[in-house]
């Protein structure tokens, strides 16, 4: 009986140790397991993140998907800035050597780099006067044909006293295309009224078409109630809106031939069967050498403007050596002596 004993107890010693490498082997076994299931999660979670086959498609951002206003839900209002390839000026930018009068207004904007390298006034209220007849010119090429009569009529020549006019008489007739160079050279108010009437139907259509053109160009400090500029309250812009009207004349080849010339001859057809021959000087002193360019400044077109309230004005496309494009605008001097002085101050600075 005492023999039974010892060897009992070496067979359950042998069973217990048995029964812990079961165990430890077990718990390997899961462990090789959960091992495995992490790496594999892992992989397939990086797999995913990666656009793998199993991902779920990425969502773009859509307003309509946001929020319910008809004005968000329209994605394809999405795009480019409106300002992308635009001159910004937040504020008034000083320049070395330029001063202007205290109530003048003006800016020198590169075009070539968006850089604004002069502005005083930028986005203040200003009278036009004849500088609208940029406008007025981009219509004329927008809108008619060049090759087309137009009969002058007594409303485009009834115009306020002192008024600059090419002399048109009722009843004569001119072409569309002598018109616009009547328009740009000579600053001509009775071609601007001859052009309006034609393209528009009327009068207040064509100003109307004026309005719209400009809201399209960004012009939110503008407001136009006759084609040619001639003193109204209600007829204002702002040196910036001119440097956008004066940006998108640049699309008119046509524009910036005719606002080089010097002097233009227009020969047209009296009411009575007649030909008239009128010279018409620039009222560009820079054009016609009254006033010298600085060096190396060439000038590709622009605008005069002149009235007692509008001051003595002038917007410009230019380049210099290199070929780059700038707009110089100043308004309000009060003599054009002084105008081309400013000018010319500005324009210095381009080279």
């Amino acid at each position: 009986m005492t023999s039974a004993k010892p060897r009992r107890t070496v067979n359950n010693k042998a069973a217990r140790l048995k029964k812990m490498r079961r165990r430890r082997i077990r718990h390997t076994i899961l462990l090789v397991l959960l091992l495995i299931a992490v790496v594999g999660g892992g992989v397939f979670a990086i797999y995913t993140l990666r656009g793998g086959s199993l991902s779920t498609p990425v969502i773009p951002f859509q307003a309509s998907n946001e929020f319910s206003s008809s004005v968000t839900a329209r994605d394809s209002l999405k795009g480019n800035g409106f300002a992308k390839d635009l001159v910004v000026s937040a504020q008034d930018t000083p320049l070395d050597g330029v001063a202007l009068e205290t109530d003048q207004k003006g800016l020198l904007f590169d075009l070539a780099n968006n850089k604004v390298l002069f502005a005083k006034g930028a986005y203040e209220r200003v009278y036009p006067a004849s500088i609208t007849k940029i406008m007025t010119a981009m219509l004329a090429l927008k809108y008619g044909n060049m090759d087309e009569t137009v009969t002058i009529t007594q409303e485009n020549v009834t115009l306020e006293d002192g008024s600059q006019v090419c002399g048109f008489g009722a009843g004569d007739k001119v072409t569309m295309g002598q018109l616009v160079r009547c328009l740009l050279v000579y600053s001509g108010n009775d071609a601007a009224s001859a052009i309006a009437e034609h393209i528009g139907g009327t009068t207040d259509n064509f100003v109307d078409m004026m309005n719209s053109y400009a809201a399209q160009l960004g012009c939110t400090g503008t407001h136009f109630s006759n084609p040619h500029g001639l003193q109204d309250e209600n007829h204002y812009t702002t040196p910036y809106d001119i440097y956008l009207m004066l940006k998108e004349a640049m699309n008119y080849p046509s524009f910036t031939e005719i606002t080089q010339l010097p002097s233009y001859t227009v020969e047209y057809t009296k009411a009575d069967g007649s030909t008239m021959s009128t010279v018409l000087e620039a009222t560009d002193h820079y054009l016609t050498g009254e006033a010298a360019t600085p060096k190396d400044v060439k000038i590709l077109g622009g605008k005069t403007g002149t009235t007692s309230l509008a001051g003595n004005c002038l917007a410009l496309l230019c380049q210099n050596a290199y070929g780059q494009p700038f707009v110089s605008i100043v308004m309000g001097a009060s003599s054009k002596e002084l105008l081309y002085q400013e000018m010319s101050s500005l324009l210095q600075h381009i080279n």
